[in-house]
């Protein structure tokens, strides 16, 4: 026994398979196998610890008795467990489960067979209550005993051996035949050795990517090395940069991603905000990749060594946080690779080489890379190995840049190769295209995506949004990161919000999603555009250091604190598919329910940043538990207030100044644990 569920071994060497001669069609149809995503064709997404539930459907013609099992490969092995499936008579489908216990690849598959045994152990059962003659039905017991016995080891042959003879003994007492053919010893033995007749199997085997646990909740936090300096004249080091850890730990963030850390090329290098002339002492932007000091396996020497990374990446360890390095493949040109391998990128009519555009932006200080080149494979190993050596340094955790510009092929391929050596490794795909390449990226491999959460604003977008994220459907495969801003990213909701606008983004990320991020700045509340209806900061860190003054008044760092506090300490903020709207009486407050076996948590948020809304909440006391008429006692989990509650409407006031939104528990038992 396992968890409760019986397994039969390592494909149950006693078992055999019992075709029938005359008939080429299968006997059974075994077929809507779940959980799968496009029939089997991607992996399901899941977590080291959860339950894997295997369900089918499985049936034949006629009254036969049906038997069924999955067949479970584990990451590394090479045979299966074969775990016993129990039949549902609600919705006519046979399950099990396990439990998931390691990171990596599992496989399954479904099989179904006709249990010969127990269609006549249940025609005996239904005949001997009748009080009608069992004579042939012993008899026909005893073969199928005899049919076993072959099959058996150790002692059970022998007493399979036995059961058969007592069966078949036509001079022995009747009631005591009878008794020995509905013995649960003789049911038990035949189920591990009898012959599986008409045994078939689902057409495919189905995989399962089990991913370590912060591959789905944790808390990112984006800072660029180089602003890390105290001195505005001076560009950051890694070593300034392991100087501000303990805040960022201080705040309780699990991921501190990096962008690019790699030489930056000096032709067309961009100045402040993207100033297509540079001067002599501005950095360039960090995603132009390459110069004489090296490419994507090298260090940009103004940050420091090789061996000052690593220990960066041992200090946030040793403060509880790992580090994501950006993967971005594209090259300056500047860049090793143009020298060495110039038919890795495109090149034109007149034999230079193209540089990126979207039209009307040009961006000179990038070659894209031609990844259907007649060199193919020698570059697509190229950059398997760029992963690797950075797994090397340290690192487990990707932010890959723009993956919908490169073929779908190619990161099927290399994640894949990626993780069969480090299957711990986590890909985030910085994707923000059409939602059918954002879900085929998912399901070809990326852990996480980012999502459209920074363009809904209102109540009635996220509430679509996040119904269709949570949907099985999609969160079998697509774990959203819930970005409030990103360097690239300034929404008008932020630059016309204020201050307010901020918090309200922050705890709708930090509550809706178990994934969420923030680019650094946010905490200062930073706003300012470069232009009016761009979504581009000003003075974007992305072309120059950016010195902070983190202490400033009106930082947010106290309520970041608190929520990451909250959801480190709270189950219901770990999960997604764990997620139900309510009615809020108000168009601009979202009020939702995060579910968590008697921990649940009750949200609710006021969309509207610029003035105080009063809102009438329908409260879902059912699904809290609580009754209609008795009152009962909430928490407020981000000021430790408790309020007397009755009846299944509240009325709530959000102040945008004081109190965007809130997050109640119900105190049960007297004030125990909710």
């Amino acid at each position: 026994m396992r968890n409760g569920q019986l397994y039969v071994g390592l494909m149950e060497p006693g078992r055999v398979v019992e075709r029938d001669p005359e008939r080429q069609l299968p006997h059974l149809i075994v077929n809507d196998i779940a959980p799968a995503v496009d029939a089997g064709r991607h992996a399901v997404k899941r977590l080291v610890g959860d339950q894997l539930r295997i369900g089918a459907d499985i049936f034949t013609d006629g009254h036969d008795v049906l038997a069924a099992r999955a067949l479970v490969w584990m990451p590394g092995d090479r045979r299966p467990l074969a775990a016993s499936m129990t039949y549902s008579f609600e919705d006519d489908r046979w399950y099990t489960g396990l439990p998931l216990d390691r990171v990596g690849e599992w496989r399954f598959t479904v099989e179904g067979w006709i249990d010969r045994f127990a269609t006549l152990r249940s025609q005996l059962e239904k005949k001997v209550e009748a009080g009608q003659d069992v004579a042939s039905e012993l008899l026909e017991g005893a073969d199928r005993v005899r049919e076993a016995e072959p099959h058996a080891r150790g002692s059970d042959h022998e007493s399979l051996a036995r059961f058969a003879a007592r069966l078949g003994d036509a001079s022995a007492e009747p009631g005591g035949r009878v008794q020995a053919g509905l013995s649960p010893e003789l049911q038990t033995l035949m189920a591990a050795y009898a012959p599986a007749y008409g045994l078939t199997r689902a057409g495919r085997e189905y995989r399962v990517r089990v991913d370590r646990r912060a591959a789905a909740f944790a808390a990112w936090y984006e800072v660029f090395p180089r602003s890390a300096t105290p001195d505005p004249a001076r560009h950051g080091t890694f070593r300034d940069a392991e100087r501000i850890l303990p805040r960022i730990a201080g705040l309780g963030f699990d991921v501190v991603y990096l962008p690019p850390i790699h030489p930056i090329g000096h032709i067309h290098r961009k100045g402040p905000n993207n100033a297509l002339l540079a001067g002599p002492h501005d950095p360039g932007s960090p995603w132009a990749i390459g110069n004489e000091h090296g490419g994507h396996t090298a260090v940009n020497p103004d940050l420091g060594t090789l061996e000052d990374f690593r220990h960066f990446v041992e200090e946030a360890r040793r403060q509880g946080m790992e580090i994501a390095l950006d993967y971005a493949l594209q090259c300056s040109p500047d860049h090793p690779w143009v020298r060495e391998h110039p038919e890795w990128f495109f090149i034109r009519p007149d034999g230079t080489i193209k540089y990126a555009e979207n039209p009307p932006k040009k961006y000179e200080d990038i070659y894209p890379i031609n990844f259907w080149c007649d060199q193919r494979e020698a570059l697509w190993e190229a950059c398997r190995e760029i992963f690797l050596f950075w797994i090397g340094q340290g690192v487990h955790t990707f932010r890959v840049d723009n993956p919908h510009t490169k073929p779908f092929a190619f990161w099927e391929w290399v994640i894949g190769e990626v993780q069969r050596e480090h299957p711990d490794t986590v890909f985030l795909a910085e994707a923000f295209t059409r939602p059918k390449r954002m879900q085929a990226l998912a399901k070809l491999g990326f852990t996480q995506s980012y999502t459209y959460f920074t363009w809904r604003n209102t109540a009635a977008e996220l509430t679509e949004y996040l119904t269709e994220l949570t949907a099985p459907a999609t969160a079998d495969f697509f774990r959203g990161n819930f970005f409030a801003n990103t360097p690239d990213i300034l929404h008008e909701y932020l630059q016309r919000g204020g201050p307010p606008a901020f918090r309200v983004r922050l705890l709708l990320a930090g509550t809706l999603s178990p994934l969420y991020g923030i680019y650094s700045g946010f905490e200062l509340c930073e706003n300012v555009p470069v232009r009016e209806s761009s979504e581009e900061y000003l003075d974007s860190e992305k072309y120059q250091v950016r010195v902070r003054d983190w202490s400033a008044p009106g930082n947010l760092d106290s309520e970041i604190a608190r929520l990451n506090r909250l959801r480190r300490s709270e189950p219901a903020l770990q999960r997604l598919t764990n997620l139900s709207f309510h009615q809020s009486g108000h168009p601009d407050v979202l009020l939702y329910l995060k579910g968590a076996w008697g921990r649940d948590l009750l949200c609710a948020v006021s969309l509207n940043p610029h003035e105080a809304v009063e809102a009438e909440l329908t409260l879902p006391v059912e699904r809290l538990g609580v009754g209609e008429v008795t009152a009962w006692e909430v928490e407020d989990m981000l000021s430790g207030e408790r309020f007397q509650w009755q009846g299944e409407r509240q009325i709530v006031r959000f102040d945008p100044g004081e109190r965007a939104g809130y997050v109640w528990r119900v105190v049960r038992d007297g004030g125990g644990e909710g």
